[in-house]
């Protein structure tokens, strides 16, 4: 039973992976280390970065690890200010305060 399960989470991680590339790069890359790549590459503006890890992963994944990174990214400031993460994340978009 336990080797099905194993089996069964495995092909989901392989899911979320992205072939390795033809070319130079034959690293296979995680979700989560291709959304960090992605965001910092969104907040420089630096276009060939941000389709260079969209390219690591699928757009399914890139979004679950783009989102993951967003939750920790307002829990860390919500802890540093010592406010609550509703109040952080409203202040990183611009929003009035509930």
């Amino acid at each position: 039973m336990w080797g099905r399960v194993r089996k069964t989470w495995v092909r989901l991680l392989d899911a979320f992976r992205a072939e390795p590339d033809t070319g130079r790069d034959r690293q296979r890359h995680n979700l989560f280390e291709a959304a960090a790549v992605y965001v910092s590459a969104c907040a420089e503006d630096d276009q060939d970065q941000i389709d260079e890890a969209a390219g690591w992963v699928s757009p399914e994944a890139l979004s679950f690890g783009v989102n993951e990174l967003a939750c920790r990214a307002v829990i860390a400031l919500a802890r540093e200010r010592d406010e609550s993460p509703q109040t952080v994340a409203r202040a990183l978009l611009g929003l009035p305060a509930a």
